[in-house]
């Protein structure tokens, strides 16, 4: 099976990253993989993300579905934009890679992602997000969660880690260095992101198949 990216450019993952993260999920529903991005295209989308940010154009979220959607910062912190294809070169790049890691997917694990939802996460110093699983109660069309992360020089000191509490195993920290990628199978991993002493920037989505 050759899970090389389509794209020839220099910010493109190696094929072995790929097969690590289908491998990690078939054994045990989670991926950490460092330098998934090439570091320009980490920088130019941490300068998208803080852009954003400055401006004020980034939108609290909201957590629920429907009526009951609602923003209760007690439990989730951070400001959102989600990224539309055409909107800036290095989204583009980024969606490429996202595209190619959804035929991937579905090659090797048969999941059936049909699409790729995605959107820039921002959460200032003690900002965080409780304990929660990314598949709704009635949609169950998100199937694998991705998380990539945007921040320069991210010392362990500054906290802001990605806690996985995978059933029957001990928790997992993940730190939010730039470059790194996790992935998990969003109706499985309860997760939360804990606070951090300094601005965190990363890049939250979802392959989603059609809801059953």
């Amino acid at each position: 099976m050759n899970l090389a990216p389509s794209s020839t450019h220099s910010s493109a993952p190696a094929d072995e990253a790929y097969r690590r993260i289908l491998d990690a999920l078939h054994d045990h529903g989670w991926s950490e993989q460092d330098n998934f991005l090439a570091p320009d295209l980490t920088l130019s989308l941490a300068l998208e993300c803080a852009t954003l940010a400055a401006a004020g154009t980034l939108a609290w979220a909201r957590i629920s579905q429907g009526a009951a959607r609602s923003r209760q910062p007690e439990i989730r912190g951070d400001r959102i934009s989600w990224l539309e294809a055409g909107q800036s070169e290095a989204c583009d790049r980024y969606l490429a890679i996202m595209e190619t890691l959804r035929i991937a997917l579905n090659r090797g694990l048969f999941l059936g992602l049909e699409e790729y939802e995605s959107h820039f996460a921002f959460y200032a110093p003690g900002d965080s997000y409780l304990q929660h699983r990314d598949q709704f109660r009635h949609d169950d069309s998100r199937t694998v969660s991705v998380v990539i992360y945007l921040n320069a020089d991210w010392l362990p000191e500054h906290g802001g880690e990605l806690r996985l509490h995978p059933e029957g195993l001990d928790i997992r920290d993940i730190s939010p260095v730039g470059s790194r990628i996790a992935v998990f199978l969003s109706a499985d991993m309860l997760h939360e992101v804990l606070p951090a002493t300094r601005d965190r920037l990363s890049l939250a989505g979802w392959f989603r198949r059609r809801a059953q």
